[in-house]
């Protein structure tokens, strides 16, 4: 399919061409390779990419986004301050402003990530509303345990998303979205349905957990530790680093001294893994929502994977 069909195939068939994996699938280098070749861009789906300074971290592996010398041009990553919170809705908002602009242009934007929530808000045109914060409900939870938040989040719906309770923090601003929603109308802001390709990777487990093992080890020596000292010495409170969980909730307590090097590479890299099998959980139980994913194996050459997509989109023109 030449760059011109394709520009021409993105007005009359697919709308959005998303590729999803678990954390180290390689699905960057693979949307990249297609924005290369069909003079796109990427539009990213990562919760936490969207920091800026927070680089090493979160895997933004700014270097894939360059193929054969060219940068690929790239949309939501390092749009916010760290120690915001910025949330689902703010990302479809986000999401619908760059992808309106890629349209006028007749672009087909790549959507690629590993956040569900973000992928799935896009690809089924969630309604959301934004919600504000609550002093008096944040003052009535406020003296509350862990244990007691997460009973209490537990009435307002069913936890999929174990990141809710990790701490008291998040628990609480959970329990305020939960509440806000229970008690105000659902807004009709309307969100377009987009006719959207779905490619997954497909990662063997085993493999998985070496590159996991192997992208920490990697991600430590090219200054992560740094990174996150740096980012506690800028003013940023630890709490509001633990918040975005992972690499940075196990390096603040590193730093801060509450684990010792190998408490913190041990409890890290058993979290990365569980966080790897929550990712394909949240893809598999998407299949069950409706949504089609194409799976590809991610040993498969980057050439071929592109020739797969490239194959489904002709068929479905």
């Amino acid at each position: 399919m030449t760059d011109g069909n394709m520009q021409a195939h993105s007005r009359h068939g697919y709308d959005l061409v998303a590729i999803v994996g678990p954390t180290a699938s390689g699905k960057t280098r693979l949307a990249a390779a297609l924005a290369a070749k069909w003079h796109t861009e990427i539009i990213s789906a990562d919760s936490r990419q969207v920091y800026r300074g927070m680089d090493i971290g979160t895997g933004k592996d700014l270097d894939d986004y360059t193929v054969n010398g060219e940068q690929v041009p790239y949309h939501l990553i390092d749009i916010v301050e760290p120690g915001y919170k910025y949330n689902v809705f703010e990302y479809q908002r986000d999401f619908l402003a760059v992808y309106e602009n890629m349209r006028r242009r007749g672009l087909l934007p790549v959507m690629c990530g590993g956040t569900g929530l973000y992928l799935e808000s896009v690809l089924k045109g969630y309604r959301l509303l934004p919600v504000p914060e609550n002093p008096e409900l944040r003052a009535r939870l406020s003296g509350k345990s862990l244990q007691e938040l997460t009973d209490l989040l537990r009435t307002y719906k069913t936890l999929h998303n174990t990141t809710d309770v990790d701490t008291v923090k998040r628990a609480i601003r959970a329990i305020e979205i939960e509440e806000y929603y229970a008690h105000t109308p659902v807004d009709e802001r309307s969100f377009p349905k987009l006719k959207s390709l779905i490619v997954g990777i497909n990662i063997d487990r085993d493999l998985r957990r070496a590159k996991i093992t192997q992208r920490l080890k990697q991600r430590l020596d090219e200054g992560m530790v740094e990174e996150v000292a740096h980012l506690l010495q800028s003013g940023l409170h630890p709490d509001d680093l633990i918040y975005y969980g992972l690499e940075y909730k196990y390096l603040t307590l590193y730093v801060t001294g509450q684990l010792t090097y190998d408490e913190m590479f041990t409890g890290l890299e058993t979290a990365i893994h569980q966080f790897a099998k929550r990712q394909m959980t949240w893809f598999r139980g998407m299949e069950r929502r409706g949504f089609t994913i194409h799976w590809l194996d991610a040993a498969m050459p980057t050439e071929e994977k592109m020739a797969c997509i490239e194959r489904k989109l002709q068929e479905d023109s």
